[in-house]
């Protein structure tokens, strides 16, 4: 038989927490039972658009009209949110701390660095014909 054990979050970490135990629990039964009006509140407040979506959730299980669409109309470019306007604030900061097979090799990359790859692999893409709008798949 396993036993379930519970390892509390030292004080002094979870002080550095973006929301407590108890906004997270309502944050989460908001989003289940408001989705649209609570996604449409993260997206509008975390996310910078270049087209503001029409609508934040349409949706329908019918049969004869199935369908879920999210931020239709929107358009947004997720490289941009998740990198280049984090640049002038954050550039030199770590984004990423990357660890090999070993323990011992490591690296901590920066923004600028890691904007500075993005860039390389997004000319890479484009000298192999790659274009706006074409869908592409990473295996990781």
């Amino acid at each position: 038989m396993s036993e379930v054990k519970t390892y509390p979050v030292p004080a002094d970490f979870a002080a550095q927490a973006n929301v407590t135990a108890e906004q997270y629990e309502e944050m989460y039964k908001r989003s289940v039972e408001d989705p649209a009006g609570f996604w449409g509140e993260q997206a509008e407040n975390y996310l910078t658009w270049f087209k503001k979506p029409d609508t934040v959730l349409d949706w329908s299980f019918d049969q004869e009209d199935l369908h879920i669409n999210w931020f239709k109309g929107g358009t947004l470019n997720v490289s941009y949110n998740c990198l280049d306007r984090h640049l002038e604030t954050r550039g030199d900061q770590v984004a990423i701390i990357w660890e090999g097979d070993d323990p011992n090799e490591d690296r901590k990359i920066t923004y600028r660095e890691l904007h500075e790859e993005v860039c390389k692999l997004a000319n890479v893409l484009k000298d192999r014909g790659v274009n706006k709008g074409d869908r592409v798949s990473l295996y990781l």
